[in-house]
């Protein structure tokens, strides 16, 4: 026990002073067209003649709130979901009670993946293990990832300047008439994440187990953006990337490339036995969370996260289902609290083999807190509506299927292999999540 402790220390010691790569604001200049300044600036607006140098700002999120908001959904998107990937169960192998000082077999299978099971390991009994998740991140609510499309509005700029230089009142959105141009962007993101996860539980009391898990999180990140100034009329352009306006640029591009590894968000956990039969065990487990993962690296959410189940599981022979129902807590101001539900199996196919299948959910509490601007209404030259992405304003609920493997070797260490399958289209999601393992109990 000691020996390991021992190890997950060194393993966060090395991975705390990996360098950094600042994942959050690589994704931040795929925005920027400009070096040095703000998000969609218009360089070569700033650099014309006098009569367009003040435009090159009027797209900025500064000026327009709702550009802004479209670039961080992106980041706040991603990183809130992170920090989501399961973790492995609490407890495997095989578990006990003791009854007159002598042990009594409660399990016959070494359990779930990433569902819980009642039972819990008995007093003095220890339970450690590594898994390795891989995921490729496809969609984001449903929208490839490599098919992001956004629409970025210009700034309703009003007051006597401008009702002077055009003849007319500037407040409806639209005068003059070059405020309806838009910069069409389309985004294309190949997201990839490693969570290696070192866990270790023990049997404090006969119904009371301790445990923590450390993640160590990899993440890479390359991105493209192809952006396009799209005119409203007349013959002379007011915003374009580079050139003048008889000669405009009207489309750039950029592109991002970085990687990070470090800590993710160390949980710790407790399971404590409430009821236990021949035939059925009702225990109660929490865990926590801390953010002790980088947040600027997407390496982790940010803030603490606080989960609480109540674990039922049965056995019929080999047979052993079992539910899971529960509440997370999440700290974080755009990320929402949620309703944990698993239902699931484990079922012993033969000494040395089980089978694990389950369905995992996270039902978000209350409307997202991760919002999306609405269509955008022009009221001149004439009453029109535009989509600022094709993303949709939706929940962000999730629901996996998983179906996985456990392989008892002759030393006693048991192989796990699972796969994670998206069942819905709600928040970041990889086509599969694929995980593999090793887990000792004694």
């Amino acid at each position: 026990m000691r020996r390991y402790l021992l190890t997950l220390v060194g393993l966060t010691l090395i991975a705390t002073s990996l360098n950094a790569q600042g994942l959050r604001d690589k994704l931040s200049e795929l925005f920027i067209f400009t070096a040095g300044q703000d998000p969609l600036f218009l360089g070569g607006t700033a650099g014309s003649d006098s009569a367009t140098a003040l435009h090159a700002d009027h797209f900025i999120p500064s000026a327009v709130a709702d550009n802004g908001t479209l670039i961080s959904f992106i980041s706040d998107a991603i990183s809130g979901n992170v920090a989501n990937v399961p973790v492995s169960a609490t407890s495997g192998g095989s578990t006990f009670r003791f009854e007159g000082g002598v042990p009594v077999r409660t399990s016959v299978s070494p359990g779930p993946v990433f569902s819980e099971r009642g039972q819990t390991l008995g007093r003095g009994r220890v339970f450690v293990g590594a898994n390795v998740n891989r995921m490729h991140f496809t969609s984001l609510r449903g929208v490839r990832l490599d098919g992001i499309e956004m629409t970025f509005t210009h700034e309703n700029v009003t007051g006597p300047a401008c009702d002077s230089l055009v003849g007319a009142s500037c407040n409806p959105y639209g005068v003059p008439a070059h405020e309806n141009d838009v910069i069409q962007l389309r985004l294309a993101l190949d997201l990839d994440m490693t969570i290696t996860s070192f866990f270790v539980s023990f049997g404090l009391l006969d119904k009371v187990d301790i445990g923590v898990v450390v993640p160590i999180v990899s993440a890479s990140l390359q991105g493209t953006s192809d952006a396009q100034i799209i005119p409203f009329g007349g013959t002379t352009a007011q915003h374009f990337f580079g050139g003048t306006p008889a000669n405009p640029q009207l489309s750039t591009s950029r592109f991002v490339a970085g990687s990070a590894t470090g800590i993710g968000d160390i949980a710790v956990r407790a399971k404590v036995t409430v009821t236990q039969s021949d035939r059925s065990t009702f225990a109660l487990l929490g865990d926590v969370r801390f953010p002790t993962g980088s947040e600027a690296d997407l390496l982790g959410s940010g803030h603490v996260a606080v989960r609480g189940l109540g674990v039922l599981s049965a056995r019929f022979g080999a047979f052993s289902p079992h539910t899971n129902i529960g509440y997370l807590f999440q700290s974080g101001a755009l990320q929402n609290n949620a309703v944990l539900a698993t239902v699931g199996f484990d079922h012993l196919m033969a000494p040395w083999a089980t089978m694990a299948v389950d369905v995992v959910s996270q039902l978000q509490v209350g409307e997202s807190k991760l919002k999306l601007p609405g269509p955008v209404t022009y009221d001149a030259p004439f009453k029109r509506t535009i989509n600022v992405t094709n993303l949709p304003n939706e929940r962000d609920d999730q629901i996996n299927g998983s179906l996985g493997f456990k392989f008892l070797t002759g030393s006693g260490i048991t192989l796990v292999a699972n796969t994670l399958w998206p069942l819905n289209r709600g928040g970041l999601r990889p086509n599969v999540l694929w995980t593999g393992g090793l887990e000792y109990n004694f």
